[in-house]
């Protein structure tokens, strides 16, 4: 390393953590192996996420305490919430605790039980927690919720998941009027087009209803999760092409959570404990997320593809 080579890590990329000697380097300057260059992120956390597992052994020989938390969770927790199983391992070698408190009562060890392997990670101790019989039924049902819905390859498209109530009743709540099938197709011919953008599909699902837009943000704005979420719960995401997925909750008519990346892993130490779980379990599954945030179980992905019914919205501002 030259003399004036960085000692500090805000230049680090993604993959920068899965190259042992340019992280050796590093520290061998002076980075500081317990600090990151955000106040959200040590070291050991970036590299138990996305580094090697040599990177996570060198660093965990660095630093003061395997099991400093960063956001509620230590870097044990996030090779594990990641599926980072070899990153896992080189921590529990350097002596990081599976089974250390954390995050609503999902520990490390814990958390693992409801992954693609469980028990394979750290053995099973007396005197811990396993999963409830509803926290293995969220668990089956996440696998079956992914593999019937599959990926959703476009992106542009928008949904709103809500709780307990048929496509009927969100049609009645948004007001939507039918649109004649002749005039329908004609506006269809240009997705994009103002017309378009007040045309909704609505379908019953298992569970509630879904109401989506193929080609548009209008399923998921404001004004329609909130008249939706009346006496219950929705969640609703937009695929936007440009910044990512960006998704909303909404209960009872009120803002629950708002900007949101669905699917995203932007797991918080202040989320309640059947939230993490949805989240670890919905990890890279934005669509899904949504679905099983609102409880709907859904055979297919044909309330995104092919609605069973479309709307026209009545004329309003609909973020405000």
């Amino acid at each position: 390393m030259t003399a004036n080579a960085p000692t500090e890590w805000s230049d680090f990329g993604w993959h920068a953590w899965e190259d042992l000697s340019l992280v050796r380097a590093r520290l061998d300057a002076g980075a500081d192996p317990n600090a990151g260059a955000y106040a959200f992120e040590r070291p050991l956390h970036a590299a138990a996420e996305r580094g090697s597992p040599e990177v996570v052994a060198e660093l965990a020989g660095r630093v003061d305490d395997v099991d400093a938390e960063c956001e509620g969770r230590t870097a044990l927790w996030e090779a594990v919430f990641n599926n980072r199983p070899d990153n896992a391992r080189a921590l529990v070698a350097a002596g990081a605790d599976p089974w250390r408190p954390m995050m609503d009562g999902w520990s490390p060890g814990r958390l693992s039980l409801a992954g693609p392997t469980p028990g394979q990670f750290f053995p099973f101790p007396p005197g811990h927690a396993g999963l409830t019989e509803a926290e293995t039924a969220a668990v089956e049902e996440a696998d079956r919720l992914t593999g019937v819905l599959g990926d959703i390859e476009d992106d542009g498209f928008s949904l709103t998941c809500v709780r307990g109530i048929s496509a009927a009743e969100a049609a009645r709540r948004l007001a939507a009027e039918p649109a004649d099938e002749e005039e329908l197709e004609e506006i269809m011919d240009d997705p994009f087009g103002d017309e378009a953008m007040q045309i909704v599909g609505f379908t019953d699902v298992p569970g509630g209803c879904v109401v989506s837009q193929r080609m548009g943000y209008m399923a998921a704005t404001p004004v329609v999760m909130q008249l939706l979420s009346v006496g219950t719960i929705a969640y609703g995401m937009y695929a936007n092409p440009k910044s990512g997925n960006q998704g909303r909750v909404y209960r009872d008519g009120e803002i629950a959570d708002w900007d949101t990346h669905p699917g995203g892993g932007d797991v918080s130490g202040a989320d309640p404990a059947a939230e993490i779980l949805l989240k670890y379990l919905y990890n890279g599954y934005a669509e899904a997320y949504c679905f099983a945030g609102a409880g709907l179980r859904p055979a297919d992905a044909h309330s995104i593809a092919e609605p069973d019914t479309h709307l026209r919205l009545p004329e309003r501002d609909y973020w405000h």
